[in-house]
């Protein structure tokens, strides 16, 4: 998406010390796409508990897709895709019941095509 190195650096502390005890508890897990003995993509998978809504009446959890990434030279192979869809499956088995995501302009159109809908959410930075 274009973030400044130096915005990243500074972010890659503060990433470490929240992902540590959610890798270690399963609240945070991931998947990748290997080709010629190498990593060419990753989605990570965030759970945390949601209460019960229009959406998902019986509650539980909820799950936030993040970080979905395919190595430039690997794009256009349909890689992004089967990864959402594995992904997908493995919330299912998790129990989770509803998902979200951040879409950007270039992931857009592989999401759409796997049914994913844009919703009213909105956000606002509060520091």
């Amino acid at each position: 998406m274009g973030t400044d190195a130096a915005v990243l650096d500074a972010a890659s502390e503060s990433f470490a010390v929240w992902l540590a005890p959610r890798l270690a508890d399963g609240r945070y897990f991931g998947l990748m796409a290997e080709g010629a003995g190498v990593i060419v993509g990753g989605v990570g998978l965030s759970l945390y508990d949601w209460p019960p809504g229009p959406l998902h009446p019986a509650g539980g959890s909820r799950a936030l897709v993040s970080n979905v990434f395919v190595e430039p030279a690997y794009r256009g192979r349909g890689i992004a895709s089967e990864l959402m869809v594995r992904a997908e499956a493995e919330l299912k088995q998790r129990g989770v019941a509803y998902a979200t995501l951040i879409a950007s302009e270039a992931g857009r159109p592989v999401y759409e095509k796997l049914a994913w809908k844009a919703t009213n959410e909105m956000a606002k930075a509060l520091r």
